[in-house]
């Protein structure tokens, strides 16, 4: 493993063996009221569980499997809200940018410019946002290898930014269905930075009915509890107060009645996983 870089996000540390964080919200902003109260419920959870929250949500989602699915607020909206949410809350806030030119307006706002699995490889993209110098998070790409993903942080790098995360969702497994090697976790772990498991999105089937994704939520608490255990540093979710009404997403979102006993054993794990690290 390369030099081990610890992230600081106010009074928030990442990485480094520092306790399991949480990445969570909706997958998109459906409107200001539900976001708010979305990350009120999910802080309040993150709270009583001791662990650190980062709250998510996108204002625009750009790749829906439809023309016809719901997008987002968009840029502007979007933004304004997540910025609400970040002073009253005083909670960090990440979003997903698609465009060479979010990167600064979005970096106004948030704490995390994260960048979508798909753009993973997108060079102009990685470079403008590492410019901005907020923490990136990568998301890596369905069809990348854990290795590949040193390729990835380089460009960011390149900017003289080295405030990075990388995310592991899922790779293509045939037609319509992802799987997660566990291996890619220790594996991207030797950059040196923070990686994160989205359980969430692992759990998607792409495209799985028709003209939106379906999802297997049944196995978000097995995933979760594997990567963990394999040493994740965080846990990246979506969560939804009802996820057969959500606008994106909803087949595999877990359902927000489920996140506080999740987090207790995840954290529990990570415990144990810190601990022996420790020792050995």
């Amino acid at each position: 493993m390369g030099t081990v870089h610890e992230i600081e996000l106010g009074k928030l540390r990442l990485g480094a063996g520092n306790p399991l964080f949480l990445i969570a919200g909706p997958c998109v902003i459906e409107s200001e009221m539900h976001a708010r109260a979305m990350a009120e419920k999910v802080a309040k959870i993150a709270e009583d569980a001791g662990v650190p929250y980062i709250f998510k949500a996108s204002y625009d989602k750009a790749n829906r499997s439809s023309v016809k699915a719901f997008r987002g607020p968009g840029l502007t909206e979007g933004l304004r809200i997540l910025e609400n949410i970040k002073k009253e809350m005083k909670v960090p806030v990440l979003t997903d940018i698609h465009d060479v030119s979010q990167a600064e307006p979005a970096a106004e706002v948030c704490d995390i410019l994260q960048i979508p699995a798909f753009l993973a490889r997108q060079t102009d993209l990685l470079i403008a946002a590492g410019k901005t110098g907020r923490v990136i998070n990568i998301k890596k790409s369905q069809f990348l290898s854990p290795w590949d993903m040193d390729n990835v942080a380089e460009k960011v790098e390149s900017t003289g930014n080295k405030k990075i995360i990388l995310t592991e969702r899922g790779t293509s497994f045939g037609y319509q269905n992802l799987v997660v090697d566990i291996r890619s976790f220790p594996v991207m772990q030797r950059t040196g930075y923070p990686v994160v498991f989205d359980v969430t999105h692992a759990v998607q089937l792409p495209g799985g009915q028709g003209r939106s994704s379906g999802g297997q939520p049944q196995f978000i608490e097995p995933l979760a509890r594997a990567a963990v255990a394999a040493g994740a540093d965080g846990i990246f979710l979506e969560t939804h107060d009802n996820p057969a009404a959500a606008r994106s997403d909803g087949p595999n979102a877990l359902p927000l009645s489920q996140l506080q006993p999740l987090l207790l054993k995840l954290k529990g794990i990570n415990t144990v996983v810190r601990r022996w690290s420790t020792s050995s």
